[in-house]
């Protein structure tokens, strides 16, 4: 077997609970961490001496729809570069080895405390995308992997400079963690295509070569449409701990979804501040989880503020969101429909009141950070429209608060008087 291995990375075949690999694109740090993992899988005894029953292996990511969005097929590439075919066996989910060694495949988003429980059995956890992999995420993951002798691989071109990986194991990595930055000059086979694109990239646009190639952060991404407001409460340093005041109800304002993420912000209104001390979302729940969670909190509960299509009753259960969340107890209030345009207008006239608290909202305001302006239109007409994506959810839930908090609410119409029955007796 020949195999071609980049002399700086040759740390990934010794042990470390955790294995940091970032920089910027043509770093070759998905392709030698593919390869050493399957190396080690075939070889266990390379980072547990004396081992020889194979090893399991988590490649995760922060969402994983499907096997095509995972290293699956990074993996079988990899495979038959080794020549590793007659030892390897590819299945629909899954690789498995001879010698008993197994590659599975989820994505983080979609764990619960709870079902994140079946990885205790974890050898090797591989983060790929690791720059977008949310506070809470993490919070669950590292716990979790706990077998002794276990190791955490995380790969990351980096992205913004607040992302949770960034700030945990770039940063500030743990003194037993071993960290590598790789670029484009690490690849001997960068093709001549890739290193021209490199150079017209470095002559053209400086900045965001840097940020592509070389691995610099930025505080959001580019297009981002609230980076101003983002900016200005980082000056006014409006993020910071906002702790909960039992003075004051919290109310709540949501962005709905199933598939799609559920997003809340938990929100105290003095007379002049709007303090968010709470982010929360998940995908793949039914309202009562997010009840359920709420209740864990602490808090004393006011309002909770959908947005409009929140009064929609769905043709499976007959009810509404509001229906079911008025049944538990809850006071509920539907805002309006407005143009996506007015709620983002909206927004940032209520931006400059609001306190963001740095730990507990820091999902939410790594969500508002990549929320941009989708693409242009084919005429060329000036782009209107978000970028629906993971960031969007907290962003709508946002524009919840600000709608809601703009509009009072709508009172109830009042019944008409009714007027005595008079006989036609008299």
């Amino acid at each position: 077997m020949n195999i071609e291995f980049p002399a700086k990375l040759r740390e990934l075949f010794k042990p470390h609970p955790y294995k940091v690999l970032y920089g910027g694109r043509d770093g070759v740090k998905s392709w030698s961490v593919a390869q050493a993992l399957l190396l080690i899988g075939a070889n266990p005894g390379m980072i547990w001496p004396g081992r020889t029953d194979g090893p399991r292996i988590l490649c995760g990511r922060e969402t994983m729809d499907s096997i095509r969005e995972s290293v699956h097929q990074l993996l079988t590439d990899q495979i038959v570069r080794l020549g590793l075919e007659s030892f390897y066996t590819p299945l629909q989910s899954e690789i498995r080895g001879k010698n008993g060694a197994e590659f599975v495949f989820a994505g983080l988003r979609k764990q619960t405390v709870s079902s994140i429980k079946s990885y205790e059995a974890i050898d090797i956890c591989w983060i790929e995308e690791a720059s977008v992999v949310s506070a809470r995420s993490l919070s669950i993951l590292l716990p979790t992997i706990r077998k002794v002798g276990s190791e955490i691989w995380f790969t990351l071109n980096p992205d913004l400079e607040k992302d949770a990986v960034y700030q945990q194991f770039v940063l500030n990595p743990p003194a037993s963690a071993w960290v590598c930055k790789t670029s484009f000059r690490d690849n001997r086979w960068l093709s001549p295509e890739s290193l021209e694109k490199i150079e017209r990239l470095r002559e053209m646009d400086p900045d965001e070569y840097h940020h592509v190639y070389e691995g610099a952060t930025r505080s959001t991404v580019a297009g981002a449409i609230y980076k101003a407001e983002i900016r200005q409460a980082e000056i006014e340093e409006r993020i910071r701990p906002v702790p909960y005041d039992a003075r004051w109800p919290v109310e709540t304002y949501w962005d709905l979804g199933y598939a799609d993420q559920v997003a809340i912000w938990c929100v105290q209104r003095t007379p002049f501040e709007i303090r968010l001390i709470r982010f929360f979302s998940a995908s793949h729940q039914a309202i009562e989880y997010y009840l359920q969670q709420m209740q864990t909190w602490g808090y004393v509960f006011g309002a909770v503020v959908l947005p409009w299509d929140g009064g929609t009753r769905s043709l499976g259960t007959g009810k509404s969101i509001q229906e079911l969340i008025a049944a538990k107890g809850f006071k509920v209030r539907v805002n309006r429909q407005l143009k996506v345009s007015d709620g983002i207008n909206a927004v940032r006239t209520i931006f400059p009141q609001m306190f963001f608290d740095s730990t507990l909202c820091a999902d939410g305001l790594q969500y508002l950070r990549r929320y941009q302006w989708g693409p242009g239109s084919a005429l060329g007409q000036e782009r209107r429209e978000p970028l629906h994506d993971d960031a969007s959810h907290a962003a709508d839930a946002l524009r919840t608060l600000a709608i809601g908090i703009k509009e009072p609410e709508r009172p109830k119409a009042a019944k008409p008087e009714s007027k005595p029955i008079v006989s036609a007796w008299g």
